[in-house]
């Protein structure tokens, strides 16, 4: 097997020829040479002091990848040159040393001017090394002093030219650096020739620490095979930073499309105004994974470049052997996956800006940005089944949503698990038992989320409980209307001001304190005022009844309120406030989201609450009048019983069978707790008003 990559080293002066002779070229998709002249500076003092500058990463190149990838010279090189590496990090580093030791005729990026570089040789034998490295434009003074050895060596200036120009140069440089001092040590006065003749000690002594760092100075490199696939180096590429920038596929595929005569960036901005609601530099490749996820499943950059019209995948059967596919045959195949994923994004963004859907009314209580590309092929994939399937569907990737959204679950590594939960729901949709393992922790791990203390502004749980203010209607507390997008406020029910001096910061702004109001209620109407200031009034003038059914709407139980309406309001009623709102919305998660209710119409998610205390009162009623004995049920009402607790365990091993009845009774539906009621030993024994009212009310 050959190596993919090889680690090795290479001389400074063997470097800088390979600079000379063109031997490497800059990959279309890199960014243009942006150092500032002191960048380029700094780099020569970490070469000149013996400082490690980092490794190069470069690819053994061959002429259809130059082609494929349109690789231009080193910046400032203007012959053919000899292509031989194609460089993917390094490129800053590598045209640096270029143009400041082979002092290229011209200009620096931006910069008007051509600047050369030197060493101020007194300075540095001083180990002044803060001053010893200079840089300067090419004035007519500096160009004299250029073409002028004898100028150069009386001000110590050291161009570093003299090394790039290769040959005698440099000893011809040293040697007649340390005869011009020597000379004029003889033929001065001795305070003249005492300090000429340091000056030709310090030449020599330069000469060698220069032959040293010409000839021994190592610049590590891994050089990656020619023969690998352009697939891996695509994805090597992604993972590099340089300068603590992210280097994006976008422009990688964008340059391998060039020669297949697509414009990847022009049709980007095309696409860009109808994605601008979320405010990403990212959303470029979320498109890109959008078609990627829809046609292999998996969006990460090695399986972005499979997207590629005609490039090939190899793919393995289940027998083992190996096949080749194409994914992408054409240049309007992937130009129509593109407008497909361009118009799922689009449609995702409207789907979850919908405050009746999902909540997001405004980019910034998004959950999260990097969810996007999955929700979007998700609903994609849902278009594509037959009608009747898609109602249950669309319930399963709400589930999905927010549960990943209260699971904090794209965090991460968000390529992998966009794949898997594609897998996954998509799996879920076919086959209830296949529910995703993530559904089950939500539904167990949710209320051991501390609102107070781990949910920050912005977090993706902070702005998901601010997407069910919106879907539950919350409503501004003075106008009593739903506040629009462009005049919202996240106001502080307790006041800042007042947080300020008698509670914590996480306690003062967590999600808990919070309320969605108009901008002008916030601003101009409570302003700083403690809810015990207004409240009271506000009561009096509208009455309990609408107030109260205001508050219900930001899940601010009676109790908070009353809690807030005490005067005077202490730190510790502060803290009872937030005890009491965290029960509450976790109250609300379990209800809107775990038990689904979030599904039905505001005036009916009440309704299906009280029918579901009718139901529990039913099992109830029936349990203890059977005496937990399952064996006195129907037969047929049994089994139908055992068999979904069978299939809910394939689900979640850890329910284990269950021997309380009661809880047995949780897996029949209405119809069967009427045909139990209904047995003759019930109706003869029970005669009080409970399992009336109950019977009665089916």
């Amino acid at each position: 097997m050959k190596d993919a990559q090889k680690p090795d080293h290479i001389s400074l002066n063997t470097l800088i020829n390979r600079l000379k002779e063109g031997r490497f070229v800059v990959p279309d998709f890199q960014r243009e040479f942006e150092w500032n002249p002191w960048d380029i500076r700094d780099l020569m003092r970490s070469i000149f002091l013996d400082y490690y500058i980092g490794s190069l990463l470069l690819w053994k190149g061959k002429l259809e990848n130059f082609s494929a990838l349109s690789c231009e010279p080193i910046y400032g090189y203007s012959e053919s040159g000899n292509p031989e590496h194609i460089v993917l990090d390094g490129q800053q580093r590598l045209t640096a040393i270029y143009y400041a030791f082979l002092a290229p005729d011209k200009a620096l990026p931006n910069r008007s001017s051509q600047y050369f570089y030197y060493v101020q040789v007194d300075k540095f034998m001083a180990e002044e090394y803060d001053s010893a490295f200079n840089y300067d434009r090419i004035t007519w003074r500096w160009s004299k002093l250029l073409n002028d050895r004898q100028a150069q060596f009386e001000e110590h200036i050291f161009p570093l030219s003299v090394v790039g120009a290769g040959g005698w140069e440099l000893p011809n440089w040293v040697q007649g650096y340390e005869q011009y001092w020597r000379e004029i040590a003889a033929a001065g006065d001795s305070t003249k020739a005492d300090k000429a003749r340091h000056h030709s000690e310090n030449a020599k002594a330069f000469g060698e620490h220069l032959k040293g760092i010409t000839e021994q100075y190592q610049v590590s490199y891994i050089e990656l095979d020619r023969d690998l696939e352009v697939a891996k180096v695509c994805d090597i590429f992604t993972q590099i930073n340089s300068r603590g920038i992210r280097l994006d596929v976008f422009d990688l595929i964008n340059a391998l499309l060039k020669p297949k005569g697509l414009q990847l960036k022009h049709m980007w901005r095309k696409a860009e105004s109808r994605l601008e609601f979320v405010g990403t530099g990212k959303m470029n490749v979320y498109i890109l994974q959008v078609m990627s996820i829809l046609r292999q499943n998996y969006c990460s950059p090695k399986y972005l470049y499979y997207l590629l019209p005609e490039q090939e995948r190899t793919v393995r059967n289940p027998d083992g052997t190996r096949r080749k596919e194409v994914l992408v045959p054409t240049i309007q195949d992937f130009e129509g996956r593109w407008n497909d994923a361009v118009g799922a994004l689009e449609d995702a963004i409207k789907l979850l800006r919908h405050p009746q859907e999902f909540g997001a009314i405004s980019a910034d209580y998004l959950p999260y940005v990097s969810i996007l590309p999955v929700f979007a092929a998700l609903q994609a994939h849902i278009r594509e089944l037959p009608a009747p399937r898609r109602l249950d569907a669309q319930r399963k990737i709400r589930h999905w949503y927010w549960a990943s959204v209260f699971m904090n679950r794209y965090s991460g590594s968000v390529e992998s698990t966009s794949a898997r939960d594609f897998l996954d729901v998509k799996s879920w949709i076919v086959d209830d038992t296949a529910e995703p393992s993530l559904l089950l922790d939500f539904k167990t791990r949710f209320r051991t989320i501390d609102l107070r203390k781990e949910v920050k502004r912005g977090t993706s749980v902070y702005n998901g409980i601010f997407n069910l203010f919106v879907l539950q209607e919350a409503r501004d507390w003075m106008t009593g209307n739903v506040p629009l997008p462009g005049d919202l406020d996240d106001h502080h029910i307790v006041p800042a001001s007042w947080g300020a001096k008698h509670a914590q910061a996480s306690d003062i702004h967590t999600i808990l304190n919070r309320a969605p109001l108009t901008a002008d209620t916030n601003r101009n109407v409570i302003s700083d005022r403690l809810p015990n200031a207004y409240l009271p009034e506000l009561i009096q003038e509208n009455g309990e009844k609408l107030v109260r059914s205001i508050f219900d709407s930001h899940f601010i139980s009676s109790v908070a309120q009353a809690i807030l309406m005490r005067d005077p309001f202490t730190p510790d009623d502060f803290q009872e406030f937030l005890n009491e709102r965290q029960r509450t919305i976790q109250e609300a998660i379990e209800t809107l989201l775990i038990k689904e209710r979030i599904d039905l119409p505001l005036p009916l998610r009440d309704l299906d609450e009280r029918i579901e205390q009718v139901e529990l009162g039913l099992r109830t009623v029936i349990a203890s009048e059977l005496q937990n004995d399952s064996a006195q049920m129907p037969t047929h009402i049994t089994q139908k019983v055992e068999e979904r607790i069978q299939s809910a365990m394939r689900r979640d091993p850890s329910l284990g069978l269950e021997s309380d009845l009661r809880k047995k009774l949780e897996y029949s539906d209405l119809r069967e707790l009427q045909d139990i009621i209904m047995m003759d030993p019930i109706v003869k024994t029970v005669k009080g008003p409970e399992i009336k009212s109950q019977s009665s009310f089916l």
